[in-house]
């Protein structure tokens, strides 16, 4: 295949448990590297412990949310299921209906909790950033604020 780069991608047994091997060739040559997958949390419930159910034919949404030091976000709640993955900072989520409260840092996700009330705030001193994935039963926002 002189001239072309052929890619080969070698998957191990198991659920993505170890690295996954790439190799190139180019020219007859090889060359490897390795994609290396960290799993960083498998569940099938909310942060309270609520069964995360899907929408029927859902809409997913990615954001990314900037929150500056010290900002608190209101009291409010998510109709569908709602997910996040910490990129810096530190945020405090507390639960309203269990009260129970979690921080969470940078390299976490978030599985948030479904139709419970609950407010946040960015207890550290840099902007906490803040990958948000939503499934929506149907077009719209994910956030009820409690009036």
């Amino acid at each position: 295949m002189q001239g072309r780069i052929a890619k080969r991608i070698l998957v191990g047994t198991g659920f993505a448990l170890g690295a996954i091997s790439v190799a190139y060739a180019a020219n007859g040559e090889e060359a490897a590297g390795k994609v290396v997958v960290q799993p960083l949390l498998s569940t099938d419930v909310t942060s309270s412990g609520q069964p995360i159910v899907l929408p029927k034919d859902p809409t997913v949404v990615f954001s990314m949310y900037e929150i500056p030091a010290g900002a608190k976000l209101p009291e409010h709640k998510h109709p569908y299921p709602r997910y996040g993955y910490m990129l810096s900072g530190e945020l405090r989520v507390t639960n309203t209906v269990t009260g129970k409260s979690e921080t969470y840092k940078s390299g976490q996700p978030i599985i948030e909790a479904i139709d419970q009330w609950h407010h946040a705030e960015n207890i550290g001193t840099e902007p906490v950033k803040l990958l948000v994935i939503d499934q929506l039963g149907k077009p719209g926002s994910n956030v009820v604020l409690q009036h």
